[in-house]
C-alpha cells in the first residue's frame, strides 16, 4: 500500500460519503449529529491511514467544520501536518445550511516541510486515536463509569417538592441505592467548593446534583450568578461528562430565565490565577445592546490590550482547544458564539467584568472590580432570597409531587 511507504506523507482532500465514527468525540459533536451512534469505523480507519489534509463528507445532511486535528503525538512522534474535516449539507436544503466550501490549496509535494507541519493555533488531538482498535474493528469502547458527586442540601427557604437523587430518581424508588463516591477534593481550603467551611452558603441559590449556583460576590448586577462544579474541578476541560452536562443545563435554563425577564446573559471564565472554576453569568437588558455590539466590545477592548481573542466555531468544545492545566480566558455570547484566548504570559484578571462595566454595554464602569462592589451580609441575604424566589418557576433541581 502506498501509504506504508516511506515517501508518503498523506493526501490532500478526501471525499467520503458516510461521516467517520468518532469524529466527534474529543468534545461536542455537530449539535444536530450524534458521531458515537452513526458515521463509519472503517472511514475513521481510512482517515487515520490517509492522513488527509481535508476531509469532506455530506451523508448526515448538515454542516459542520470541526476544528483541526493532529496526525502525531506531540513530543513522541514526528510533528505531522493537521487535517481538517468539513461535513457538507445537501444541495437546496430548506435550512439553507452550507453546502458549498470555498478554499484554495497548495499540494502538500509543492509545499515546504516546515510550512506543512506547522499546527494551527486552534490544533486538537486526533479523535480517532482515543478509539483505538475499536476503531479498525468497528466496535466502541463503552464509555467508563462516571465519577458522580456527593448532594448537598441546604434550606433554600422550604421550596416545593422533592430533590432528585444524584441518580435523577427519587430515593425511595430503589431499595438498594447506589452509594456515590465523593467529588474531587482540594489540597487545602477552597471558598467555592460546596462541602468546604469556607463557603459563603447564604449566597448559594440553588443546588443541583453536580453543580451549584450562588450570587457573586460583588456582582456587577442584583442576579449576577456564579455557576460553579461541587467537587472541585479547576475548569470546564477537566470536568467530567456528567458534570459538563448539568453545566450546561445551568446554562440554557438561565438563558431562559433571563430571557423571560428581558435580558440576555453573557458567560465568561477565567482559567488563571484561580483554583475552582467559577462559570461568571452576566445578564445584559435587551434595551442596552445587540449580542454583536458586545462581541464587538470584547474583541475591541482585547486588541486595545494586546489580547489576541478568536472566534472559535459554534458547535466546539472548549475542551477541544485547551488540554487540562492550560491557562485560558472563554466567552460565550447568548447566540452561541464563543471568544477565546490562550494566557501565555500575564492577563488582565479584571478583563471580562471590564469590558461588560463598560460604556458600551452596562455603562457602569466604576463596578469593573468586584472588591468596590461589595455589600453586607443582610443585603446580600436579601438578593439571595429574592433570586431563589424568582428562579423557582425554572428550577430542574426540584420533582413535583
Amino acid at each position: 500500500m502506498l501509504c506504508s511507504t516511506p515517501q508518503f506523507k498523506g493526501v490532500d482532500i478526501l471525499l467520503t460519503s458516510p461521516w467517520p465514527k468518532y469524529v466527534g468525540n474529543f468534545g461536542n459533536s455537530s449539535g444536530e449529529v450524534d458521531t458515537k451512534k452513526c458515521g463509519s469505523a472503517l472511514i475513521s480507519s481510512l482517515a487515520t491511514g490517509l492522513k488527509p489534509r481535508y476531509h469532506f463528507a455530506s451523508l448526515e445532511k448538515t454542516y459542520y467544520e470541526r476544528l483541526p486535528y493532529r496526525n502525531h503525538i506531540v513530543l513522541q512522534e514526528n510533528a505531522q501536518h493537521a487535517t481538517r474535516f468539513i461535513a457538507l449539507a445537501n444541495v437546496g436544503n430548506p435550512e439553507k445550511k452550507k453546502y458549498l466550501y470555498a478554499f484554495s490549496i497548495v499540494p502538500m509535494k509543492l509545499m515546504d516541510a516546515a510550512e506543512l507541519v506547522k499546527q494551527p493555533p486552534d490544533v486538537t488531538e486526533n479523535p480517532y486515536r482515543k478509539s483505538g482498535k475499536e476503531a479498525s474493528t468497528g466496535k466502541q469502547t463503552p464509555a467508563p463509569e462516571e465519577e458522580s458527586a456527593c448532594q448537598f442540601f441546604f434550606d433554600l427557604n422550604e421550596k416545593q417538592g422533592r430533590k432528585r437523587s444524584s441518580t435523577g430518581r427519587d430515593s425511595k424508588s430503589s431499595p438498594h441505592p447506589k452509594q456515590p463516591r465523593k467529588p474531587p477534593q482540594p489540597p487545602g481550603p477552597c471558598w467555592f467548593c460546596l462541602a468546604s467551611p469556607e463557603v459563603e452558603k447564604h449566597l448559594v441559590v440553588n443546588i443541583g446534583t453536580h453543580c451549584y449556583l450562588a450570587l457573586a460576590k460583588g456582582g456587577l448586577s442584583d442576579d449576577h450568578v456564579l455557576i460553579l462544579p461541587i467537587g472541585h474541578y479547576q475548569s470546564v476541560v477537566e470536568l467530567s461528562a456528567e458534570v459538563v452536562e448539568e453545566v450546561e443545563k445551568y446554562k440554557a435554563t438561565l438563558r431562559r430565565f433571563f430571557r423571560s425577564r428581558g435580558k440576555r446573559c453573557v458567560l465568561f471564565e477565567r482559567n488563571y490565577k484561580s483554583h475552582h472554576l467559577q462559570l461568571q453569568v452576566i445578564p445584559v437588558p435587551l434595551s442596552s445592546c445587540a449580542t454583536d455590539d458586545i462581541k464587538d466590545a470584547f474583541i475591541t477592548q482585547a486588541q486595545e490590550q494586546q489580547i489576541e481573542l478568536l472566534e472559535i466555531p459554534e458547535h466546539s468544545d472548549i475542551k477541544q482547544i485547551a488540554q487540562p492545566g492550560a491557562a485560558y480566558f472563554y466567552v460565550e455570547l447568548d447566540t452561541g458564539e464563543k471568544l477565546f484566548h490562550r494566557i501565555k504570559k500575564n492577563f488582565p484578571l479584571q478583563f471580562g467584568r471590564e469590558v461588560l462595566a463598560s460604556e458600551a454595554i452596562l455603562n457602569i464602569p466604576d463596578k469593573s472590580d468586584w472588591r468596590k462592589c461589595q455589600m453586607s451580609k443582610e443585603e446580600e441575604e436579601t438578593l439571595a432570597r429574592r433570586f431563589r424566589k424568582d428562579f423557582e418557576p425554572f428550577d430542574f433541581t426540584v420533582d413535583d409531587d
